[in-house]
């Protein structure tokens, strides 16, 4: 089950959220020495921390917290990099990063925008990437699409807020239904970190299914399961998202993602 031929010492920064969490169980599982410290724990750059999973980051309430923002994604990061002991670290980074790109392959140029408010959270985690590759310290890049399952939700996810609405009897949807976005299931996450961590032989990898799933597949999955009816917002606009390029983690590990709908009552509170 190991992806490594002995325990390895492993630090989560960020190992209290929604990813983080469930990585640092996984890791454990596996029997590598797992440490998860604290917010704002001065020994991350005074102990051994073996590889590091830097989990830290904003996701929903970027647009109201830029500060925090790039200090989340940048600001901890490079005192890391900097000043602690490690072997090496693996940064999360975003699929978002491709949004405005011609594709979405991991060595495509992109491009932001400052006048743009979204690209803000663009802007500090490609901040932090160049700060990842170009330290001088070894370290990987993963930029992670939108991730569904495990234990208590991302509170923060669309998905998440499709159940708790349906939950209630009725969603009203304000975005398109032909919609469609890449999404992946938090097993396969967990499974492919370790594997990008100790076998990746690249520096920038996308951690995706490949797969679109539309806004209506899952408000009829979703409405299916809890019985609920749904409708959309006049002139709701289209959400239109590049299918994220998956050749790289199929080629080098040979990863089949798992569905990220599941057949059972109550689905996953993603």
């Amino acid at each position: 089950m190991s992806h490594v031929d002995s325990p390895e010492q492993v630090t989560v920064l960020g190992g209290h959220g929604y990813i983080g969490q469930h990585l640092a169980a996984y890791l454990q599982q596996l029997g590598h020495d797992c440490w998860v410290p604290q917010r704002d724990d001065p020994s991350i750059l005074q102990r051994p921390l073996g590889t590091v999973f830097y989990c830290i980051g904003l996701t929903a309430d970027f647009r109201s917290r830029p500060f925090e923002t790039v200090d989340a994604h940048v600001g901890v990061l490079s005192k890391v990099l900097q000043h602690g002991r490690f072997d090496q670290l693996i940064y999360l980074s975003s699929t978002r990063v491709y949004l405005g790109a011609s594709d979405t392959y991991e060595d495509q140029t992109l491009t932001v925008n400052t006048q743009v408010p979204d690209d803000l959270y663009k802007l500090s985690k490609l901040l932090g990437e160049s700060l990842v590759l170009h330290s001088g310290r070894p370290g990987k890049v993963v930029r992670l699409s939108n991730v569904v399952g495990g234990t208590g939700g991302n509170h923060d996810s669309f998905v998440y807020s499709l159940m708790q609405d349906a939950r209630r009897g009725a969603v009203l949807l304000r975005s398109a239904p032909e919609s469609a976005k890449d999404y992946i299931c938090m097993d396969d996450v967990t499974s492919q970190l370790a594997q990008i961590a100790w076998r990746g032989q690249h520096k920038v990898y996308n951690l995706a299914s490949g797969i679109q799933t539309t806004h209506a597949q899952w408000l009829e999955f979703i409405c299916a399961e809890n019985g609920c009816t749904w409708s959309v917002l006049p002139n709701a606009p289209l959400q239109q998202f590049l299918p994220i390029r998956i050749e790289r983690i199929q080629s080098e590990f040979g990863f089949i993602p798992k569905p990220v709908m599941k057949d059972s009552h109550g689905f996953y509170s993603a």
